[in-house]
């Protein structure tokens, strides 16, 4: 073992991630050239590591810790496509691996390092054996050596790279996840060493205007605070305190109460929003819930007992979709998601005491195996083929039924192979 002494930083983190976007931004439209990943695996990625670097941009002094779990909670709430919600898994096991740490060592960093590559493989168990999951074994065994030689960060993932070349002829060079693996390592490497340069963000000068056709990744900000509390006042004009919390939020209901307002948003900045409502009058009942980690989806006076969720691609199949009988729709495609955070942020609406979440798409699978996740046993999932299998499902749905007596009746409907 070595005396390496080396010590990875928070403004080397934030480096690694930029590079890593950065590499997508010039890789992403080839990635979407190559099967394995479902449609568009490049553009999903890119919108999902969009996700992930855009809370860098407030962030000045801070941990390697705190910084990991800010990106990981903007990937993981971000996350599109299969593509994405495997990446979202790879920064959420290097924010386990880093949480609490102001700074790490380099075998400290490695290892979390390995804790993402075990939880990108953990997200498609039934399917151990797809291209992505061989190569991130590899990737994986050739950190470990690495990381247990005690050599620098810049190493380990020089040495996981060699692995995941060594095993790319059993793996197929032209598969869309093998590709993704190696653009983020390579990023993650540039990055460190300062060699990188973003045809479209700079996190040290702040955003620039993205190119022609590129994802602008100010559309993918996220906010994954649910924040509720009630205002005690006696002339409240629900109306205004909406417009001045918009600017903080991407949905927010004002509603008077006795004696004053119950508000209910999500947000990026929760401070913001309390320090905005202090000056309204008392607050009380405040409740701050991060929807990227796994939560209890609370009921505030739901509508109905089960709703039926879905994902519409256009007007015209909202209005197919609601006409069949479909409550909350989701705006989202084969190209362009749905993110995780909008399916989460949908069952937020208080709409129903519970939700029955299908999918048309195998596209959309695991993005909404991870909304469940989060969301826990309030939350059903009936995962269809196409258009049609969901159709049937539908169909079969009784809102007399509990939602496990409709899930199963809706699941034996479908057939996927």
């Amino acid at each position: 073992m070595t005396g390496n002494k080396e010590v990875i930083t928070a403004g080397d983190f934030k480096r690694m991630v930029s590079g890593a976007y950065s590499e997508f931004l010039l890789e992403y439209e080839n990635i979407n050239q190559l099967a394995g990943a479902g449609r568009l695996p490049g553009t999903h990625v890119l919108r999902t590591m969009g996700a992930a670097v855009m809370p860098l941009r407030d962030v000045k002094d801070d941990g390697i810790g705190g910084l990991a779990r800010r990106v990981a909670s903007g990937a993981l709430f971000g996350a599109r496509g299969s593509a994405g919600v495997v990446l979202a898994q790879m920064f959420r096991g290097l924010g386990k691996g880093l949480s609490g740490k102001y700074s790490a060592t380099s075998s400290e960093f490695g290892k979390a390092f390995q804790y993402g590559i075990l939880y990108s493989q953990r997200v498609i168990p039934e399917q151990p054996e797809r291209p992505i999951i061989k190569l991130a074994k590899a990737v994986a065994k050739g950190a470990y050596h690495a990381v247990r030689a005690n050599k620098p960060i810049s190493e380990i993932l020089e040495a996981a790279i060699a692995a995941g070349e060594t095993a790319l002829p059993t793996v197929g060079s032209e598969d869309a996840g093998a590709c993704i693996m190696f653009t983020f390592l390579k990023g993650c490497l540039k990055g460190l060493d300062g060699n990188f340069v973003s045809p479209a963000v700079s996190l040290s000068l702040g955003l620039e205007s993205p190119q022609s056709g590129m994802p602008d990744p100010r559309n993918d900000i996220v906010r994954p605070y649910c924040v509720r509390f009630a205002v005690i006042n006696a002339k409240p004009d629900c109306k205004a305190m909406e417009q001045q919390l918009k600017e903080y939020s991407n949905f927010v209901l004002v509603q008077p109460q006795e004696r004053g307002v119950s508000v209910h948003l999500h947000t990026d900045h929760p401070g913001k929003v309390i320090e905005q409502a202090v000056g309204w009058g008392p607050l009380k009942d405040i409740h701050v819930t991060n929807m990227s980690e796994s939560h209890v989806l609370g009921a505030h006076g739901a509508l109905m007992p089960v709703a039926l969720m879905a994902v519409a691609e256009n007007k015209v199949q909202a209005r197919e979709w609601q006409d069949m009988g479909i409550h909350v729709l989701v705006s989202g495609s084969e190209d362009a998601g749905p993110s995780v955070a909008e399916l989460v942020s949908a069952a937020h609406s208080d709409l129903a005491d519970a939700y029955i979440m299908l999918a048309w798409s195998r596209d959309f699978w695991l993005a909404f195996r991870q909304a469940k996740r989060l969301l826990g046993g309030r939350v059903e999932l009936v995962l269809c083929a196409d258009k049609q299998q969901q159709a049937e499902a539908v169909r079969l749905f009784d809102p007399k039924k509990s939602v496990a007596d409709n899930v199963r009746a809706m699941t034996r409907a479908v057939t996927v192979e």
